[in-house]
């Protein structure tokens, strides 16, 4: 495990996730505001920092890292396929902790309370960050042209 690729390989994943969360309104999708969320749900801007979404913009990249390492260092040798694969597998995962665990904890319920128009948005960021998270991690290791992991 390389924890410089792993970090890197975060930061791709958690900026292509947060472009395609910021282009889904677009598409009517609605607006998934991680920064204002993260930033006024847990407090940070009341109680820490008056920093407004900028702390809570960060916070989401320092989690995006923090799943990243977890990937590299845990998970990566317990999932089948190619990296790519790996990847939107891990995703789904995270995707399914957020929405049991993290909306909770901000006031936006158990799996968002039921808004499939949230969930739908919130699975394909997740998916996105899964999938580059994969090939990123995998292309510094020359992973890709070794085609798929054994089970």
């Amino acid at each position: 495990m390389q924890t410089t690729r792993a970090v890197a390989a975060g930061v791709i994943a958690t900026a292509s996730m947060t472009a395609l969360l910021l282009i889904e309104p677009a598409v009517g999708l609605p607006e998934i505001a991680i920064g204002q969320l993260l930033s006024s749900s847990l407090s940070f801007t009341t109680a820490v920092l008056s920093a407004g979404p900028a702390l809570g913009w960060l916070l989401h990249f320092l989690v995006g890292i923090a799943w990243a390492l977890l990937y590299a260092w845990v998970v990566i040798d317990h999932l089948p396929g190619t990296s790519l694969v790996r990847g939107i597998l891990y995703g789904g995962a995270v995707f399914l902790l957020a929405q049991a665990v993290l909306m909770p904890l901000v006031g936006a319920g158990f799996f968002s309370r039921g808004d499939v128009p949230t969930l739908v948005g919130s699975l394909l960021g997740h998916l996105v960050y899964g999938a580059v998270l994969g090939w990123t991690y995998a292309s510094g290791a020359g992973e890709l042209a070794a085609g798929p992991k054994p089970a």
